[in-house]
Protein backbone atom coordinates (compact mmCIF):
# COMPACT_ATOMS: atom_id res chain seq x y z
CA UNK A 1 0.00 0.00 0.00
CA UNK A 2 1.59 3.28 -1.32
CA UNK A 3 1.41 5.66 2.07
CA UNK A 4 3.16 8.93 2.81
CA UNK A 5 5.89 6.73 5.00
CA UNK A 6 7.05 4.91 2.01
CA UNK A 7 7.20 7.73 -1.10
CA UNK A 8 10.62 7.75 -2.73
CA UNK A 9 11.73 10.62 -5.15
CA UNK A 10 12.81 8.75 -8.27
CA UNK A 11 13.10 11.71 -10.60
CA UNK A 12 16.73 12.40 -9.47
CA UNK A 13 19.28 9.91 -7.82
CA UNK A 14 19.94 10.65 -4.27
CA UNK A 15 22.83 12.76 -3.01
CA UNK A 16 25.75 10.84 -2.37
CA UNK A 17 27.02 11.67 1.22
CA UNK A 18 30.21 13.89 2.32
CA UNK A 19 33.30 12.01 3.61
CA UNK A 20 34.69 14.69 5.72
CA UNK A 21 38.17 14.10 7.42
CA UNK A 22 39.90 11.42 4.50
CA UNK A 23 43.00 13.85 3.72
CA UNK A 24 44.11 16.83 2.56
CA UNK A 25 44.03 15.12 -1.42
CA UNK A 26 40.03 14.71 -0.82
CA UNK A 27 39.53 18.29 -0.46
CA UNK A 28 37.59 17.91 2.28
CA UNK A 29 40.74 16.84 4.84
CA UNK A 30 41.32 18.73 8.36
CA UNK A 31 39.11 20.91 9.38
CA UNK A 32 36.44 19.20 7.04
CA UNK A 33 35.28 22.16 5.75
CA UNK A 34 34.17 23.87 8.62
CA UNK A 35 36.16 26.59 8.63
CA UNK A 36 39.38 27.84 11.37
CA UNK A 37 38.09 28.86 14.26
CA UNK A 38 34.64 29.61 15.51
CA UNK A 39 31.41 27.87 16.73
CA UNK A 40 30.55 27.10 13.37
CA UNK A 41 33.87 24.93 13.69
CA UNK A 42 32.80 22.95 16.94
CA UNK A 43 30.22 20.60 17.37
CA UNK A 44 26.55 20.79 18.28
CA UNK A 45 26.48 24.44 16.42
CA UNK A 46 22.82 25.27 14.68
CA UNK A 47 22.86 28.48 12.73
CA UNK A 48 20.34 30.55 12.92
CA UNK A 49 18.70 31.91 9.93
CA UNK A 50 18.89 35.76 11.45
CA UNK A 51 22.27 35.33 13.91
CA UNK A 52 24.48 37.50 12.47
CA UNK A 53 27.31 36.95 14.65
CA UNK A 54 26.75 39.20 17.56
CA UNK A 55 25.82 41.93 15.51
CA UNK A 56 22.23 43.11 16.42
CA UNK A 57 19.67 41.71 14.21
CA UNK A 58 18.66 43.71 10.77
CA UNK A 59 14.49 42.48 11.50
CA UNK A 60 15.39 43.74 15.22
CA UNK A 61 16.18 47.38 13.95
CA UNK A 62 13.30 47.43 11.54
CA UNK A 63 10.23 49.53 12.25
CA UNK A 64 6.93 47.63 13.11
CA UNK A 65 4.78 48.79 10.13
CA UNK A 66 1.07 48.29 8.74
CA UNK A 67 -2.19 47.47 10.41
CA UNK A 68 -3.00 44.47 12.29
CA UNK A 69 -6.72 43.80 13.32
CA UNK A 70 -5.61 40.52 15.59
CA UNK A 71 -4.25 43.51 17.74
CA UNK A 72 -7.83 44.25 18.41
CA UNK A 73 -9.78 40.81 18.69
CA UNK A 74 -12.16 40.32 21.36
CA UNK A 75 -10.73 37.38 23.74
CA UNK A 76 -13.44 35.41 25.78
CA UNK A 77 -12.89 32.64 28.30
CA UNK A 78 -15.17 29.89 27.06
CA UNK A 79 -17.10 28.59 29.90
CA UNK A 80 -19.90 25.75 29.17
CA UNK A 81 -22.67 24.83 31.35
CA UNK A 82 -22.21 21.49 33.04
CA UNK A 83 -18.54 23.58 34.25
CA UNK A 84 -20.51 26.02 36.02
CA UNK A 85 -23.03 23.08 37.33
CA UNK A 86 -20.43 21.04 38.68
CA UNK A 87 -18.27 24.12 40.89
CA UNK A 88 -21.52 26.49 41.86
CA UNK A 89 -24.57 25.68 44.19
CA UNK A 90 -27.99 26.91 44.07
CA UNK A 91 -28.33 30.84 45.01
CA UNK A 92 -24.86 31.32 43.87
CA UNK A 93 -23.72 34.57 41.21
CA UNK A 94 -21.83 33.19 38.41
CA UNK A 95 -19.05 36.06 37.33
CA UNK A 96 -15.70 36.55 35.93
CA UNK A 97 -14.35 36.78 39.70
CA UNK A 98 -15.79 33.98 41.30
CA UNK A 99 -15.20 31.82 38.04
CA UNK A 100 -11.31 33.12 38.43
CA UNK A 101 -11.85 32.35 42.44
CA UNK A 102 -12.94 28.21 41.57
CA UNK A 103 -10.00 27.59 38.92
CA UNK A 104 -11.97 27.73 35.44
CA UNK A 105 -9.73 30.25 34.36
CA UNK A 106 -6.36 32.83 36.06
CA UNK A 107 -7.11 36.13 36.72
CA UNK A 108 -9.83 38.46 37.02
CA UNK A 109 -10.29 41.06 34.68
CA UNK A 110 -11.36 38.57 31.66
CA UNK A 111 -14.33 38.75 29.35
CA UNK A 112 -16.62 35.98 29.86
CA UNK A 113 -18.91 33.11 27.25
CA UNK A 114 -20.98 31.30 28.34
CA UNK A 115 -21.50 27.88 26.27
CA UNK A 116 -24.33 25.39 25.53
CA UNK A 117 -22.63 22.60 26.55
CA UNK A 118 -24.27 20.04 29.12
CA UNK A 119 -27.04 20.81 31.66
CA UNK A 120 -27.43 23.36 34.18
CA UNK A 121 -29.59 22.01 37.15
CA UNK A 122 -28.84 24.38 39.51
CA UNK A 123 -30.62 28.19 39.93
CA UNK A 124 -27.75 30.34 39.88
CA UNK A 125 -27.69 33.71 38.68
CA UNK A 126 -25.31 34.22 35.61
CA UNK A 127 -23.31 37.38 34.96
CA UNK A 128 -21.53 37.34 31.57
CA UNK A 129 -20.24 39.33 28.69
CA UNK A 130 -21.68 36.89 26.03
CA UNK A 131 -23.85 33.93 25.78
CA UNK A 132 -23.97 31.31 22.83
CA UNK A 133 -27.30 31.29 21.37
CA UNK A 134 -27.36 27.27 22.53
CA UNK A 135 -26.61 28.36 26.28
CA UNK A 136 -28.95 31.46 26.04
CA UNK A 137 -31.86 28.83 24.99
CA UNK A 138 -30.99 26.34 28.10
CA UNK A 139 -31.19 28.99 30.50
CA UNK A 140 -34.54 29.97 29.24
CA UNK A 141 -35.95 27.16 29.20
CA UNK A 142 -35.10 26.32 32.77
CA UNK A 143 -35.63 29.85 33.50
CA UNK A 144 -32.58 30.54 34.99
CA UNK A 145 -31.52 34.47 35.30
CA UNK A 146 -28.74 35.68 33.44
CA UNK A 147 -27.20 39.15 32.31
CA UNK A 148 -24.93 40.61 29.73
CA UNK A 149 -22.16 42.46 31.71
CA UNK A 150 -20.99 44.21 28.70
Amino acid sequence: MLTLANLKNTTRPAKEMKRVGRGLGSGLGKTCGRGEKGAGSRSGYKRRHTYEGGQFRLFMKLPIRGFNNANFTVKYEAVNLAQIDALFENGDVVNGATLSERGVFKGRNKLVKILGTGELTKKVTIEADAYSDSAKQKLQQAKIEFKLTR
